[in-house]
């Protein structure tokens, strides 16, 4: 079938609108001018920098250690919400609790962000903990966010399942502890994975939320990079785009390749 030309210039457009920012940007990190718009020669001295930057280093180390924590903690969360909300049928306050999990997906994040803010705060007064804002306060407002995306994810993998392989299982003498381990879990692991990796990417992501819990010593790798382009985008920014641009590109293709071998 012959393709129309308008189609093509089209997909052509889109995809260069989407990509061709990426490709600068990996195309500027090897760029030996400190100015971003002036092209100063090939040179890699930006990943070299960057190898070398204590506060990139440990803004990451960190961000990963609060997405591991809080995209855990928000599969824990949210497959225990969303079994709630498929298996448990009509209680009272439902319409409340589905309200209460789901709002963060629709809240702004200066509002959550401050929100949250105010309770550690309150906290603090009242019972001492947490003490200071760092680590623990950037996890539970991650948790908070992440949870609501895992249980939509999860919830909708439950809606689907047949039930009747847990009502064998139960017939058979299992008991729903067992049942819901060695049957619900092993059926639903692809939701799972989908909802951890889910919190895990909006975690590392995050940045205006995490502005109003965060404090000296807790500057995750998106505020480091916010505050370091604020005096312009310099290679070492470009670098760690490049990098992480590379590494994402790298799970994808890893994943493509196990899902067309399980085909």
């Amino acid at each position: 079938m012959r393709r129309s030309p308008t189609l093509l210039a089209a997909l052509l457009f889109g995809y260069a609108f989407l990509y061709a920012p990426i490709a600068l940007l990996m195309v500027y990190s090897f760029n030996a001018s400190r100015e971003v718009s002036v092209w100063g020669g090939f040179s890699a001295k930006g990943y070299g920098e960057l190898a070398h930057n204590e506060a990139y280093i440990n803004a990451a180390w960190l961000s990963l250690k609060i997405a591991a924590t809080s995209a855990s903690a928000s599969l824990v969360l949210g497959t225990l919400a969303a079994l709630v909300l498929v298996r448990f049928g009509r209680f009272n306050g439902r319409l409340l609790f589905n309200g209460l999990i789901t709002a963060p997906l629709v809240m702004p994040e200066i509002i959550l962000g401050l929100a949250m803010l105010l309770l550690f705060v309150a906290l603090e007064d009242l019972i001492g903990w947490p003490s200071g804002r760092g680590f623990t306060t950037i996890a539970i407002v991650h948790t908070t966010v992440g949870m609501a995306y895992a249980t939509v994810v999860i919830r909708s993998r439950l809606a689907q399942m047949d039930e009747s392989l847990e009502e064998a299982a139960m017939d058979l003498g299992a008991r729903p502890v067992k049942v819901f381990f060695l049957i619900t879990l092993p059926v639903i692991a692809p939701s799972l994975a989908a909802a951890w990796l889910l919190a895990f990417t909006l975690s590392l992501d995050d940045v205006v939320a995490t502005q109003f819990v965060s404090g000296p010593g807790s500057t995750t790798l998106p505020i480091e990079v916010f505050s370091a382009v604020r005096l312009g985008v310099s290679p070492q920014v470009n670098a760690l785009g490049t990098i992480i641009v590379v590494a994402v590109a790298a799970v994808i293709a890893i994943a493509w390749r196990f899902s067309l071998r399980r085909r």
